[in-house]
């Protein structure tokens, strides 16, 4: 008590007549009897329990929301009421002071624990309210602009839905000083329904009452949760169908011949680079962070492996046609050479007649069984011959089946089939996933 009254006394010794900067002159006569003996350094209420105070926002707008920085701004109307019984005067009207006088009275302090940057705005002049009722119910309202973090889990993005917070705390009193509570409930936020984002649509929101603990102790605190779900219409028009046109235009080589190399090369090549161009794109406006692999992400992935598929089923298709034409060369070249070695035996045999009578005279001098078993070795030959030429013709077949397609247009013909069929069912496990679970 002591304490109280030196306090008391020099803060009426210091101001003496005056009121910080304002006089008795400049103040109304009810004003002048509050301001005698009040002290704005002691709460309300000391030492006779906690002040309640009441809170209530107008969110005038939001506007921006960050995922780089994890943050969004808002601009919001904050009131806080309070009573105090120093400054209650007779009848039933209320007082609206200038926002200057702020300085005369005992206000509490609150603040935002997520805010990054925050200011009041001044313009005309300080956007301060100050109205005191009959009762002693002060009425304290500002008008401010503040940069609050979110922490967001950007796995489902553009088909995300994020949980923001704004908290509302006090900074030197605890529990035992002063406490906090809505004025009504969740009524006691307005603006959120009327409000209008440019890739968000707020989905709901309500109201907490809780208690901030530090290592000085217990502190009151409120929080207003309201939960943003993000529009994909845009994402649509400006990546999905993009990309999926992309994978589209891919197939468009698998009707163009395979001995057209530079047009189907050049489809594969560009709708490559496109590709990569509109990935780049899409992460320019996103946090580089390796823990998040995004939904989009997932998709533009999708798509270009699909994409760069269609460029290595051409390179295959070729590959095995090349393959091909080289075996039938091979096979047209081993008969040639077969055909010209058995014409040249049929020439020697019709340009030596002599011989051959010579030869017919021997076999008739030689007994039978010489003459049959000459026969027996000329059968043989021939068929070594024939079985040198089916062994031939067997080898290269099968070479030609292991190393190559025995139709190569038969790729690009199933190819047709396989990438739109399989491309619709990753489409169609993809959007269940991400809208549904």
């Amino acid at each position: 008590m002591s304490l109280f009254l030196l306090i008391t006394n020099g803060e009426r010794g210091f101001y003496g007549n005056h009121y910080g900067e304002w006089n008795d002159s400049q103040l109304q006569p009810t004003i002048q009897k509050l301001m005698k003996g009040y002290n704005r350094y002691l709460r309300p209420n000391f030492n006779q329990g906690p002040v309640k105070i009441g809170m209530s926002l107008d969110i005038a707008s939001i506007d921006a929301i960050s995922e780089i920085n994890m943050d969004y701004t808002a601009t919001i109307f904050l009131r806080q009421r309070w009573g105090d019984s120093r400054l209650i005067f007779p009848g039933n009207e209320s007082l609206s002071l200038d926002g200057r006088l702020v300085s005369l009275l005992w206000i509490p302090d609150t603040f935002i624990p997520d805010s990054k940057r925050s200011f009041l705005h001044d313009v005309t002049v300080e956007n301060r309210l100050i109205r005191i009722f009959s009762n002693g119910t002060v009425l304290y309202a500002l008008r401010i602009t503040a940069t609050i973090a979110c922490n967001m889990d950007l796995t489902k993005y553009p088909m995300d839905r994020q949980e923001c917070t704004l908290q509302l705390e006090s900074w030197g009193y605890n529990l035992q000083d002063v406490v906090f509570y809505w004025t009504r409930g969740n009524d006691s936020v307005k603006g959120l329904d009327t409000l209008r984002l440019a890739q968000y649509s707020v989905e709901s929101y309500y109201t907490t009452v809780s208690q901030a603990v530090y290592e000085t102790g217990f502190y009151p605190k409120l929080v207003l949760h309201f939960s943003l779900r993000r529009n994909v219409l845009f994402f649509i028009l400006e990546t999905y169908v993009p990309s999926t046109l992309l994978v589209v235009l891919s197939w468009v080589s698998f009707w163009i011949s395979q001995s057209s190399v530079p047009a189907r090369t050049c489809i594969g090549v560009t709708t490559v680079l496109t590709m990569t161009t509109l990935m780049m794109g899409a992460r320019t406006s996103l946090p580089n962070a390796n823990c998040f692999i995004k939904a989009i992400d997932v998709y533009l992935g999708i798509c270009f492996t699909f994409i760069f598929g269609a460029l290595l089923e051409y390179a295959c298709a070729h590959f095995c046609t090349m393959q091909h034409q080289t075996i039938v060369d091979v096979q047209r070249e081993l008969l040639k050479e077969f055909e010209e070695s058995n014409g040249m035996t049929h020439l020697a045999n019709s340009t030596s007649p002599k011989k051959m009578q010579t030869e017919e005279s021997t076999q008739q001098e030689m007994p039978e069984q010489s003459v049959i078993c000459e026969g027996n070795e000329a059968t043989d030959k021939k068929k070594e011959k024939g079985c040198g030429l089916s062994s031939v013709k067997q080898m290269s077949r099968r070479a030609a089946s292991m190393m190559s397609v025995e139709n190569p247009n038969n790729i690009d013909r199933h190819a047709r089939v396989f990438f739109p069929t399989v491309f619709l069912l990753v489409n169609i496990f993809y959007w269940l996933y991400y809208l549904l679970f």
